[in-house]
C-alpha cells in the first residue's frame, strides 16, 4: 500500500475508543478552516442520524471537519440515537474551537445498536485541540469494518500543485442510490462551492452510483468531498477529471473487495438510446446471481446475460435480433463460439477482472458499472455477522 498524504489544509485525528475491538474506529479529518464542501446520502427510509445531521449542517456547503465512527451504523436507534450523534459533533466541535453546524459525522456498522457513549465520551474527552497527523492511510485504515484491505487513491491536478486523495469504506449492503457505502474526497484546490457540488455529483453519477455488490442500499451511504483552497484556483475541467479518476479507482476497489469477492466484474453497456437505459441494463447483468455465480466458476454462460438483458421489459426498443454479447473480447451471441473461442474463454474467465460488453443498439449512449463475484464466502460471512 502506497503512503499518501492528505492534500494541505487538512489533518487527522485516527484513535481506537473500544467500539467494538482493538482496531482503530474513530476517525475525524479537520480543515484548518471552514471551507467549500458537498455531500451526497442514502435515500433509504432507514436513514440514520448521522446521515439525517450531516446532511442539516452541508447544506450551506461548507464544513471544517467530518468524524466517523466505526463498527457501529447508529441506524434504527430512535431518539436517544439522534441525541448521541449530536452529542459526538458537539464534542468534536468543542475541542476543534468551532460551530458544532460545521461538523459533518458518518456511521458504519452494525444497525440497531446504541453507541457505548461511555467509551464515546471518553474518547472526545482526549481528542486534540490540533490534530497534527497527516496520513491519509490511517484515515483509509480507522474507517474500515469488514474490509480486508484499505481503500485509497490520490491524484493531481493539471496544471497546478493540487492534489484529490480519497478515501472509502464498505464490501457488504452496497447498491448505491445516490452516492455509497462512505467515502470522503480531500483537495487543497479552490474551488467555489457551487462548482464543487455540482462537479461532485457528476462524479458520483458515473461511479460510485455505478457500483454493486449485493443490491442492497445501506441506510449510512455518505459520500463527503472538501476543498481546502489552499493550493488556489484550478481549471474546472482538471479539477473534475482528477476528482473523477481517484474515485473511479475507489469505486474498482470497493467493487474488488466485495464481501467473499474473488473477481472484479465491469459490465459496459454501449449503442443505447440513453443513458438511463444503457445503466439499467448494465446493473441489471452485473446484479444477477446467476450471472455472478458463473462469473466466479468460470462459466461463459452467456444466456444468463441474455436473461439479465431481457428482464429489463420497460425498454420496448431492445430487440433480441439486435443484441450483442461478448466476454472480454469474445462475442458470445448472435455469433457462436467455435472450439478455439471456447478454450481462450475459459483461461479469460477464470482471471481476476472479467468484463462484459453489450451493445444493445437502440441509440448511441454508455455506461459502464462494477461488481463481483458471488461466493460461498458471501454467504458464509453475512450468515454470521451479528453472531
Amino acid at each position: 500500500m502506497m503512503n499518501v498524504a492528505l492534500p494541505q489544509g487538512f489533518r487527522c485525528h485516527v484513535a481506537n475508543i473500544g467500539i467494538k475491538d482493538s482496531t482503530d474506529d474513530f476517525t475525524l479529518v479537520v480543515a484548518d478552516s471552514v471551507c467549500a464542501a458537498a455531500g451526497m446520502f442514502t435515500q433509504s427510509r432507514f436513514a440514520g442520524p448521522s446521515v439525517v445531521v450531516s446532511r442539516e449542517h452541508i447544506a450551506n456547503k461548507s464544513a471544517r471537519a467530518v468524524v466517523v465512527i466505526s463498527k457501529n451504523a447508529n441506524v434504527a436507534t430512535g431518539e436517544a440515537g439522534m441525541a448521541n450523534a449530536r452529542e459526538v459533533v458537539t464534542g468534536v466541535s468543542k475541542a476543534l474551537g468551532c460551530s458544532a453546524a460545521d461538523v459533518l459525522i458518518a456511521s458504519t456498522g452494525v444497525i440497531g445498536r446504541q453507541y457505548p457513549m461511555e467509551k464515546v465520551r471518553a474518547g472526545l474527552a482526549t481528542l486534540p485541540s490540533n490534530p497534527q497527523g497527516t496520513s491519509a492511510n490511517d484515515v483509509a485504515r480507522g474507517i474500515m469494518t469488514t474490509d480486508t484491505v484499505s481503500k485509497i487513491a490520490e491524484c493531481a491536478i493539471d496544471g497546478s500543485s493540487a492534489r484529490v486523495v480519497g478515501v472509502a469504506k464498505g464490501v457488504g449492503m452496497i447498491e448505491p442510490n445516490m452516492a455509497t457505502l462512505i467515502t470522503m474526497m480531500f483537495t487543497d484546490a479552490d474551488v467555489p462551492p457551487a462548482d464543487l457540488d455540482a462537479i461532485f455529483q457528476r462524479v458520483i453519477t458515473k461511479t460510485f452510483n455505478c457500483v454493486s455488490v449485493d443490491t442492497d442500499t445501506s441506510t449510512s451511504d455518505t459520500a463527503i468531498v472538501m476543498a481546502s483552497g489552499i493550493a488556489g484556483p484550478v481549471h474546472e475541467s482538471a479539477f473534475e477529471h482528477a476528482l473523477y479518476e481517484v474515485a473511479l479507482s475507489l469505486t474498482k476497489q470497493v467493487a474488488r473487495d466485495g464481501e467473499g469477492a474473488e473477481k472484479l466484474i465491469e459490465v459496459h453497456v454501449d449503442s443505447a438510446s440513453s443513458y438511463e437505459q444503457a445503466k439499467t441494463v448494465a446493473k441489471s447483468i452485473v446484479n444477477s446471481p446467476l450471472v455472478k455465480t458463473a462469473v466466479h466458476g468460470a462459466d461463459p454462460n452467456w444466456g444468463r446475460v441474455a436473461m439479465a438483458v431481457g428482464k429489463c421489459n420497460q425498454y420496448r426498443d431492445i430487440k433480441q435480433e439486435n443484441v450483442v454479447i461478448r466476454f472480454g473480447e469474445q462475442e458470445v451471441y448472435p455469433t457462436q463460439v467455435d472450439a478455439s473461442g471456447l478454450d481462450k474463454l475459459s483461461k479469460y474467465m477464470k482471471g481476476t477482472d472479467v468484463r462484459i460488453h453489450v451493445s444493445l443498439n437502440t441509440g448511441s449512449d454508455t455506461a459502464t458499472v462494477w461488481g463481483c463475484d458471488l461466493t460461498d464466502g458471501y454467504v458464509r460471512i453475512n450468515a454470521d455477522y451479528t453472531t
